[in-house]
């Protein structure tokens, strides 16, 4: 025969806070913002806790008489077990110096119960044949993840607890000996228009086909798993357009100072093989992984990156491009409202993990029509939502690339056209030198 199922509880740890609390006031300072009322399994135990945590936030002493007299004007004494047992609590011997260890008790029986009630969720909502199975794993995918995570949100946070935190990074961050507050991109410019890549933000890369976006993309991701953390930073990148071989292939150019082409061809010079092989050997110690699936939709990234933010840590997302992202196979879902789906998703799944998301977009072609070919944030390509939810949009251009006499042949400007947090450059940008046969980026230091 079957035991019964007992549901997760620890009634002595309850006990023993709520007993603790009596015997010292302290411990309900220590405590309060380690559990809320939920936790607690018995329901009078809930009760008593609220009880306990007004008579604080009222500045009132808490001890068994303020407690009692405020369950009495509450209506809520018998409920909370009555005058007996709330003494009892209060003289009950129970050591403080465990309260720690009390705490985690109910708090792992709480996310207990708070799984089984979220997987019987998902159980039930498994039987709605009006729910799409994508749209059912993505709500399981989500579920589980924020258990996971363990995370408490609420509907409010008072002004002192953000402001507290506000002053505590910007105290972290005036102990720096730079002015990079976020991710160090490898480019110095860049770094002082930005402050860094910040986590949570979504930072969007548009130029015009053959510009080089796809190679700055890499050359980004390159950096900032090399320069960040000692070199430890994880960086995924998804390509909807070339292979996981395409992609190294470029990064080894870039690194090696080795023809793309010739690596293709494997007809590299005898002199190069030693910096190729330097090259992949520095590339294998570093922590960047490739999707290359090209049906890749939305609900796909946010699993894999939730994946590996749980198992490796993840600290940089690459997805080339935008526009390639798999919408909802629905006749009557626009280009705009995809993209726009799109856009918002990618900003939300940025703060979901506490990254920063690079996604590069392309530009309509509305700009060959123009005799002044930089971009301009009306010709992102079905731009939808893409200009309001990105908090960077920068901009590739090559003059050489419209005009093959053009005096700046081998320049790139990136123009940063929209900095949430920061400043933008002017219509010229920041200048780069774009070396294409090796895939490489390199800021033009000016003389």
């Amino acid at each position: 025969m079957n035991a019964p199922i007992k549901i997760p509880s620890e009634l002595e740890a309850e006990k023993a806070v709520l007993g603790g609390i009596f015997m010292d006031q302290g411990v309900l300072i220590q405590v309060i913002d380690m559990l809320n009322c939920d936790d607690f399994y018995d329901s009078k135990h809930k009760i008593i806790y609220k009880a306990m945590q007004e008579l604080a936030n009222e500045r009132k002493t808490v001890d068994p008489t303020t407690v009692l007299s405020y369950l009495e004007t509450a209506n809520q004494l018998d409920q909370a077990g009555g005058s007996i047992y709330i003494v009892s609590l209060a003289e009950h011997v129970y050591s403080i110096d465990n309260i720690d260890t009390y705490v985690e008790l109910i708090q792992d029986a709480s996310f207990r119960r708070n799984a089984i009630e979220k997987f019987n969720t998902l159980s039930q909502e498994g039987y709605n044949t009006q729910v799409s199975a994508e749209d059912y794993l993505e709500y399981v995918e989500k579920t589980i993840f924020n258990l996971q995570q363990n995370k408490r949100t609420t509907s409010f946070r008072k002004m002192n607890e953000v402001a507290q935190r506000v002053l505590d990074e910007t105290t972290k961050n005036a102990t720096k000996n730079t002015e990079i507050i976020g991710l160090d991109t490898g480019f110095g410019e860049l770094n002082k228009i930005t402050q860094g890549f910040q986590n949570g933000a979504l930072i969007i890369l548009a130029a015009r086909p053959a510009m080089g976006k796809s190679a700055f993309a890499l050359n980004l991701a390159h950096n900032i798993a090399l320069y960040n953390k000692g070199g430890q930073a994880r960086v995924a990148v998804f390509n909807l357009e070339m292979s996981d071989e395409q992609l190294v292939e470029r990064m080894i150019a870039s690194k090696s100072q080795i023809k793309l082409k010739d690596i293709k061809s494997g007809r590299i010079h005898q002199s190069e093989w030693i910096r190729f092989n330097t090259a992949v050997n520095e590339l294998s110690n570093l922590n960047i992984y490739f999707d290359d699936a090209s049906d890749t939709s939305i609900q796909s990234i946010r699993s894999k990156c939730r994946k590996l933010k749980m198992d490796e840590g993840l600290d940089f997302i690459v997805i080339d491009y935008l526009q390639l992202i798999a919408g909802e196979a629905n006749a009557k879902v626009t280009e705009y409202d995809k993209i726009t789906k799109i856009s918002r998703s990618l900003k939300l799944l940025a703060r979901e993990l506490e990254v920063p998301v690079v996604a590069l977009s392309q530009l309509s072609r509305d700009v060959e029509k123009r005799e002044d070919k930089h971009p301009g944030m009306a010709d992102l390509r079905s731009s939808g939502s893409i200009e309001q939810d990105a908090d960077i949009v920068m901009f590739l251009y090559r003059d050489d690339y419209y005009n093959k006499a053009s005096e700046r042949r081998g320049e790139a400007d990136l123009i940063v056209a929209k900095n949430r947090s920061g400043s933008t450059t002017e219509s010229d940008g920041i200048p780069f030198m774009f070396q294409g046969e090796y895939q490489k980026f390199r800021e033009k230091k000016e003389d």
